[in-house]
């Protein structure tokens, strides 16, 4: 029996293999402590548990789920969308409810790319979009992002690409890793740019809500629409990642074509889980507050954590992580995370792995509670 031969082509996921070697140390009794991971620690709101649990007594509770969600969950998210981005959704076909955005990836390469389509990807970026493209056969063109252009594409680069065979663009903005925040004019001109070469865009947006005053949608821009997909996620604005709870929202023809991939993987969403969904989307903005304000306790712990490493970062990052560069360019960032590890006991992420314009970076994740944060820097500090 052999394997498939999409298989030679990608790599097990970094965490998976890493996560396996530090659970060895911890079960040998080493205290490690994770700054890794952006798997949020913190818990979802009451009410959201308590939507759950009252839920399944319905008898609903139990059966299939439709492909496309609730009529309710689909609603919560148009006016979501409205109430937080000032975007219009129309909730029968414009809006669909997928479990985690990183299955969006998935569907979403499976319904736009043929094998030999070309598709944009960033560097550096989210490890999935590469992979993903490669289990399709896609061919995959890196775009480099640098910290001189606040970690956007530079246009002229773009411009000077033979785009025949690209068909798709992945975006991810509030970026991760580095926290770059919503650009609308870099933005604008990325929108005019895939219309013009009939590229589709695809925003993946679940950060925009962490530690950002102004969150935005690449769907509020002018002419958007028509070009772009945008995924979004309860995983990181609500604490919510364990649940699996995304959305994929454009134009009806996008969400049709997603929708003959995606009815063909699941059937249906837990109804439980979407009852949770719906209350977590009418949240107020006191929910965001709150989240918040433990955030911004969490980032000046990292910050203190990042200048005891000697590491630069920029102030004006987004999302639950630090992204740091390494000032002693001696060692790479695969080394630097594994002397930390051995010497110190904890684990942040090496640049390296979300692609070569990551090297000499490392990701500081803010999802660890205060008091950790502040055991790392007692042991630094010693």
């Amino acid at each position: 029996m052999f394997t498939a031969e999409r298989l030679k082509y990608v790599d097990e996921y970094y965490f998976s293999k890493k996560m396996r070697e530090i659970n060895n140390y911890i079960s040998s009794g080493r205290p490690i402590i994770n700054m890794a991971i952006g798997s949020p620690d913190l818990s979802p709101s009451p009410e959201v548990k308590q939507a759950l649990s009252e839920s399944i007594r319905d008898e609903r509770s139990s059966m299939y789920q439709s492909y496309i969600g609730l009529p309710e969950l689909r609603e919560a998210i148009s006016k979501f969308y409205f109430k937080q981005y000032g975007v219009e959704l129309n909730p029968i076909d414009e809006i669909l409810p997928l479990m985690g955005s990183k299955e969006g990836v998935m569907h979403i390469s499976m319904a736009f790319l043929n094998k030999g389509d070309g598709v944009l990807i960033p560097n550096p970026g989210y490890p999935t979009y590469n992979s993903v493209s490669k289990l399709v056969g896609a061919e995959t063109f890196y775009y480099n992002l640098s910290e001189e252009n606040n970690w956007y594409p530079k246009m002229d680069d773009l411009k000077r690409l033979k785009t025949k065979k690209i068909k798709l663009m992945w975006i991810n903005y509030p970026h991760m890793p580095t926290g770059a925040d919503f650009d609308e004019k870099k933005l604008n001109e990325l929108v005019y740019w895939a219309e013009k070469n009939n590229i589709l865009l695809i925003n993946d947006n679940p950060y925009s809500f962490i530690l950002n005053k102004k969150p935005r949608s690449i769907l509020s821009l002018k002419s958007s629409k028509g070009v772009a997909i945008e995924m979004n996620s309860l995983s990181k604005s609500f604490n919510m990642a364990g649940w699996r709870v995304g959305m994929m929202v454009g134009e009806s023809k996008y969400i049709d074509a997603v929708l003959k991939v995606k009815s063909n993987f699941d059937s249906g969403m837990f109804y439980c889980v979407q009852q949770g969904a719906i209350n977590a989307l009418s949240s107020g903005q006191r929910w965001f507050e709150k989240l918040n304000k433990e955030y911004s306790e969490r980032r000046k712990s990292a910050e203190q954590i990042a200048s005891e490493l000697n590491l630069s970062y920029s102030k004006s990052g987004v999302g639950m992580f630090i992204w740091c560069k390494i000032l002693n360019d001696s060692l790479k960032s695969e080394e630097f995370v594994d002397y930390l590890l051995d010497k110190y006991n904890f684990f942040i992420s090496p640049g390296s792995i979300f692609g070569s314009q990551g090297e000499g970076y490392v990701r500081i994740s803010l999802c660890t509670e205060t008091k950790k944060m502040n055991e790392v820097l007692k042991r630094l500090r010693s």
